[in-house]
């Protein structure tokens, strides 16, 4: 299958490792991706702080840019959501970026829904010998609904240790302009999200949205927790002849 990857923001600038990840991957799998270079943001901040308008323009650019493609991937649950969800909405009833990103809308997927759901694959011959625990994201959980695929598929992880979170449905508190908005209620809610993290054992905690990760991961760091976080596509991606190392 050909695969665009639509990498977003936050990977693009702070966890380029994640992109690479996701072609290893996909390639080690037999699969061509490729990355349509007049991507931009999908507009998530902007429509969350009101700039509806600037929202539209980079959901009508998306579109343009992604529209013929067979399937997109984007290795954020926010962003996906954002697509899925929120682009179609951005248009009138009826009107051409309604009707665009309505059409695209059921080609945009997690890295967890592209391999279960459309490759047909749990499995993808990675090797990870390390424990890890699971934090399902806002927007994976409840937009996308991903549900039991991400355990899926690092249950079939050779060498890996899966162990449970405790709370692992609550929000780590980061919420993008929330975290900014609010910032002592997000430290809060962060500070609990790692105390649980860090009572697992585990030696790495794993998401699907680096956003997340990097609120988690910060407030893990400060309290010398000893946790790695790693984005899914990374741990998936490792095997016994090019590790993942932490």
């Amino acid at each position: 299958m050909r695969i665009a990857l639509f990498i977003t923001c936050l990977n693009d600038t702070l966890y380029p490792d994640t992109g690479r990840a996701v072609v290893r991957l996909l390639e080690r799998l037999g699969h061509e991706v490729v990355f349509p270079e007049s991507q931009t943001c999908c507009g998530q901040m902007h429509y969350n702080t009101g700039y509806r308008r600037d929202a539209q323009r980079l959901a009508v650019r998306f579109a343009e840019t992604f529209g013929d493609a067979d399937a997109v991937l984007a290795p954020s649950g926010s962003c996906a959501a954002m697509v899925r969800d929120i682009h179609p909405r951005l248009g009138r009833p009826g009107s051409p970026l309604e009707r665009a990103a309505s059409r695209l809308a059921p080609r945009v997927h997690d890295l967890s829904e592209l391999l279960v759901d459309v490759l047909g694959v749990t499995d993808v011959g990675a090797y990870f010998p390390h424990t890890v625990t699971y934090h399902p994201t806002c927007h994976g959980l409840r937009m996308l609904g991903l549900g039991d695929r991400p355990y899926a598929l690092l249950r079939a992880v050779r060498g890996l240790k899966l162990v449970d979170l405790p709370e692992a449905h609550e929000c780590c508190g980061f919420g993008g302009t929330f975290a900014v908005k609010n910032p002592d209620v997000s430290a809060a809610m962060g500070t609990d999200k790692a105390r649980n993290v860090a009572a697992t054992g585990a030696e790495v905690l794993c998401a699907v949205d680096n956003s997340c990760l990097m609120h988690i991961g910060g407030t893990l760091d400060r309290q010398r927790a000893g946790v790695r976080v790693l984005h899914l596509a990374e741990i998936l991606a490792s095997t016994e002849q090019e590790p993942t190392r932490l």
